[in-house]
């Protein structure tokens, strides 16, 4: 058998398929797998019901003639101009915010511990707010000024945490106490500017996909292009973190550089999802949790986190125009709502929380 020959390895554990390839292996669970299969067309059906709604309706079989090349001329520019940017922008950013929460989670070692909540997402709508209220920014310079606020943040962040480690409580406390001031900062430039500003720059701290055209689509797609198998590169070594730093060092991992990685990778994925759409709320938190409840898988599942991001974004920008037809609401408040609950029913059922 040659170094580079795919064989099929039985493990002792049931349930659970590794793939190798010379030194490399991939672990694969059906479950996981039969998940991940399920949530995509999940998705593609969100995304083919947001693009026929609207105030002009275009049928679901129209949207799909119209992606093929076909359908009529003026429905298609309705579709492929204003509709399926808007579409993809939503898929993209709540895979971006899955993974990112995913990865967050894992860190930390807490449900809680996803990036809007620990005040990366405030990082970012500061840059942004810079950019809007005080330099006139345009689409392109709003969203490089979000990244690099929640660049900066998360910085600050790591700065603070980095003499006693990177553990996953202080994490939180010093994100929740650095997202607290962001907050008030982006309070005070709100106070400060113009009317017609501060009303342009709210419905962007909102979060929204209105509007949205391929421009936005274009940077979440690189960067998730290239974050994404990044993210499912780091999995075996995150997984190992769940067992503690002794273990996991034991086992050859290196604690302090695979948090470091997962903290950077998705600091990235909240900064252009961030930009993209605004901070969108609950998405990063609610999605890794329910793809873990679907698949069962103890690990960080980024996967499944992806498409389950992908679905609630979706699936909450398409319900929001359902509900409310003649307005155009945000799908970051739609987000906002279902989270509230979901984080009560979280915080309820784990209790030390």
């Amino acid at each position: 058998m040659t170094g580079t020959e795919v064989r099929r390895v039985r493990t002792p554990r049931p349930g659970v398929l590794v793939l190798r390839a010379g030194r490399n292996s991939l672990r694969l669970r059906p479950r996981g797998l039969a998940v991940c299969l399920w949530l995509l067309p999940l998705a593609t059906l969100a995304f083919l019901v947001g693009c026929a709604t609207g105030d002009y309706p275009v049928s679901v079989a129209e949207v799909a003639r119209i992606l093929a090349g076909g359908g009529d001329a003026g429905n298609r520019f309705i579709v492929m101009d204003l509709r399926v940017p808007r579409g993809l922008t939503g898929l993209l950013v709540g895979a971006a915010l899955g993974v990112s929460g995913a990865l967050f989670q894992s860190v930390t070692r807490n449900p809680l511990g996803s990036p809007d909540i620990v005040g990366f997402g405030n990082g970012a709508a500061t840059g942004a707010l810079l950019s809007l209220l005080w330099w006139r920014g345009g689409p392109l310079e709003t969203s490089l000024a979000a990244f690099a606020g929640g660049t900066v943040t998360a910085a600050v962040v790591y700065a603070i945490c980095r003499r006693d480690g990177l553990s996953g409580h202080r994490l939180i406390v010093v994100g929740i106490g650095i997202s607290a001031m962001a907050y008030s900062f982006n309070a005070w430039l709100l106070s400060r500017a113009r009317l017609q500003d501060a009303e342009t720059a709210q419905l962007w701290l909102t979060g929204t996909l209105n509007g949205r055209g391929w421009e936005n689509v274009a940077p979440v797609a690189a960067v998730l292009a290239v974050l994404l198998p990044a993210a499912l590169a780091q999995s075996r070594s995150i997984g190992l973190l769940g067992l503690g730093d002794d273990t996991a060092q034991a086992l050859g991992g290196s604690p302090a550089r695979t948090r470091l990685l997962a903290l950077v990778t998705g600091v990235a994925l909240i900064g252009v999802a961030t930009a993209a759409a605004g901070p969108i709320t609950f998405v990063a938190l609610a999605a890794p949790q329910v793809g873990r409840l679907l698949t069962r898988d103890p690990g960080p599942g980024i996967a499944a986190s992806a498409l389950t991001g992908a679905v609630l974004l979706e699936g909450a920008d398409v319900a929001a125009q359902w509900v409310v037809p003649s307005v155009e609401v945000p799908a970051g408040l739609a987000t906002g709502l279902a989270g509230g609950v979901y984080l009560g029913w979280l915080l309820t059922r784990h209790r030390k929380y």
